[in-house]
């Protein structure tokens, strides 16, 4: 099957994307299956997971285009004899082919999944509560490996209120036979119904269930492969969790299209990146991958027990939080001499709302890292200098999507250079928000005001995002959340600015585990500064470090910290995807 030629069917002469209105992603799944089918395709391997449960080894399990559609149809097969039409489906599993098969059965249903997580992950129970309170589910999804713990976290609620919950590893193949395509009339065409409620991390708000659609994310998916300019044949590696939007359309993309994919747990990754690392380096096809910016620091710190070769990896995009510097130089000195491309890292910038991606690197000048003065940064605008703040650019904005950087207050578009919030507009945004009227106009239904350049839509279908940016030299870069912004004496600074500061401070601190937050002072905020100590280091080195500390953030950043705290290991809040959760941490602070 030629995919350039089934994916370009979706663009017309301009470029534009336009949709089919009966388009769903189950449809367009099943109709490239029969494509492959009928090419005698259906034994070709296109999954592979591995379970590091029992072996350090790990156990390599298979399966072909034909497998994985049998699975996902009896697993679709199941939900409609249990639910309704538009029920959403929660999944609360690990990473595992099941998780995979229930998504996607989930579509083929003609339900609504809700990727979530296995209930044993510590420190987010609440998280899961809220969501679960939230999105109602008829029905659970899960695996034998998460099946227990799914029934005890429900245990609590009545028989008669409790949602369904099936295992989908003890789902037959025959059942496959009985999926019948989604039959009824939805008030809307199909390709703007409900494919997946993406719930936040909660990490700066409540839970929020993001409503996407068939259009929202076949429109991503269709951006995604024209901007990056996917090479064929391709093999996906990744250990992202399957509950986060970044794992989990990933995910979507490379099954529906019936590529290479090749996955583990993120546990699996962090006690041991190398995993990772010889999956990437082994087997055949252009690599392609997606990571957050920790596992570059992570994989550079590794003592590699061989040497391997990186010269197929040709798509590393990395995302997910703020990339830095530090992160992409020591990876790519580590591995360059292992025939890593410098150009097949392509930092990122994407988020829920605009189903996965917004911006990536598009020129051949990547990964691309800035330096600017920091009191320029402090004024909202951009400065060049040779030692300064570095921040790395994300490239470019996806091919049939627009991005302007506006003023937040009068929602006039800046020009380039100057910071601002961050907006977009494409058919890739979000439907909105579940049950939030206000919230989903505030995000998604804004109109530009004043403008710079031509051709930008006048209609208020603009999506804010909440992130300050600034384009500089044609390239994205991302300075900081609107809303975590730490103004003290009337100066701006960004949390992720100083955290990096802390980070190198000193060696007590462990790497990437730092929170930065203000406080209402009398007159005016107040700088806290959280640090995880770092897994072999002792308390009684604590005190050096918090010297160490408020001496290097004065000296760096002219601000000096009200309080800065040295914590255990893992006890800063962090959001169910991993990342440092700002708000809970600066509540939690307030509150002790």
């Amino acid at each position: 099957m030629d995919i350039q030629a089934a994916m370009g069917r979706f663009f017309d002469e301009q470029g534009n994307i336009a949709l089919p209105p009966e388009l769903t992603l189950a449809a367009l799944s099943e109709i490239l299956f029969q494509m492959d089918l009928a090419a005698g395709q259906g034994d070709r391997h296109c999954m592979r997971f591995w379970d590091y449960s029992s072996s350090r080894e790990g156990e390599a399990i298979d399966f072909t285009r034909q497998q994985i559609n049998t699975r996902i149809k009896a697993v679709a097969a199941r939900l409609q004899q249990t639910a309704q039409p538009g029920d959403r489906i929660a999944i609360l599993a690990n990473n595992s082919p099941e998780y995979i098969f229930s998504f996607m059965g989930s579509m083929y249903a003609g339900m609504t999944p809700v990727p979530l997580y296995d209930p044993t992950e510590p420190g987010h129970a609440d998280h899961l509560n809220a969501v679960i309170g939230d999105a109602q589910p008829s029905v659970v999804l899960t695996n034998s490996t998460s099946a227990a713990a799914t029934r005890k976290f429900f245990a609590a609620i009545p028989g008669t209120q409790r949602p369904r919950i099936l295992s989908v590893d003890a789902l037959p193949d025959s059942l496959a036979t009985q999926w019948q395509q989604p039959q009824g009339a939805p008030k809307a065409d199909p390709v703007d119904t409900p494919a997946l409620l993406q719930y936040t991390s909660g990490s700066t708000r409540t839970p929020a269930g993001v409503i996407l659609t068939h259009r929202s994310v076949i429109t991503n998916v269709l951006q995604i492969f024209r901007s990056i300019q996917i090479q064929m044949p391709l093999r996906m590696v990744t250990w992202l969790p399957l509950h986060h939007d970044m794992g989990i359309i990933t995910a979507a993309l490379v099954n529906v299209l019936g590529m290479q994919y090749e996955f583990m747990s993120p546990r699996d990754f962090i006690q041991q990146p190398e995993r990772w690392l010889r999956q990437l380096a082994e087997g055949e096809g252009n690599v392609y991958t997606a990571i957050p910016n920790f596992a570059l620091e992570m994989s550079a710190r590794v003592e590699t027990s061989k040497s391997y070769d990186f010269s197929k990896v040709i798509g590393l995009i990395v995302g997910s939080e703020p990339v830095t510097e530090k992160a992409v130089e020591n990876f790519l000195e580590k591995f360059e001499p292992m025939g890593l491309d410098r150009q097949a890292l392509r930092p990122s910038y994407g988020l829920a709302e605009a189903s996965l991606l917004v911006s990536t690197p598009q020129t051949e000048h990547r990964p691309r890292i800035t330096h600017f003065d920091r009191e320029a940064l402090a004024e909202n605008r951009a400065e060049v200098v040779e030692q300064g703040v570095p921040l790395v650019g994300v490239g470019q904005v996806v091919n049939a999507q627009k991005m302007v950087v506006v003023d937040p207050e009068t929602r006039k578009e800046l020009p380039e250079g100057q910071i601002g919030e961050l907006w977009a507009h494409g058919g890739n945004m979000a439907a909105g928000y579940l049950g939030r009227e206000a919230e989903t106009q505030e995000t998604f239904r804004n109109t530009l005001g004043e403008r710079l350049s031509d051709g930008l839509p006048e209609d208020d279908f603009w999506m804010a995002t909440g992130d300050l940016a600034m384009i500089v030299d044609g390239e994205l870069y991302i300075t900081g959340r609107l809303k975590d912004l730490i103004i003290v004496a009337g100066r701006n600074h960004y949390p992720q600015d100083i955290e990096y500061t802390v980070d190198h401070a000193s060696e007590q601190v462990r790497p990437y585990a730092v929170a930065a937050f203000a406080i209402e002072g009398d007159d005016v905020e107040k700088l806290i500064i959280l640090a995880e100590r770092d897994l072999d280091k002792d308390p009684s080195g604590d005190e050096a470090a918090i010297e160490a500390i408020r001496a290097a953030v004065t000296e760096a950043h002219g601000v000096q910290p009200e309080d800065i705290r040295i914590m255990g290991p893992d006890e800063i809040a962090r959001s169910s995807s991993g990342k440092i959760a700002r708000r809970v941490a600066k509540k939690r602070y307030l509150s002790s």
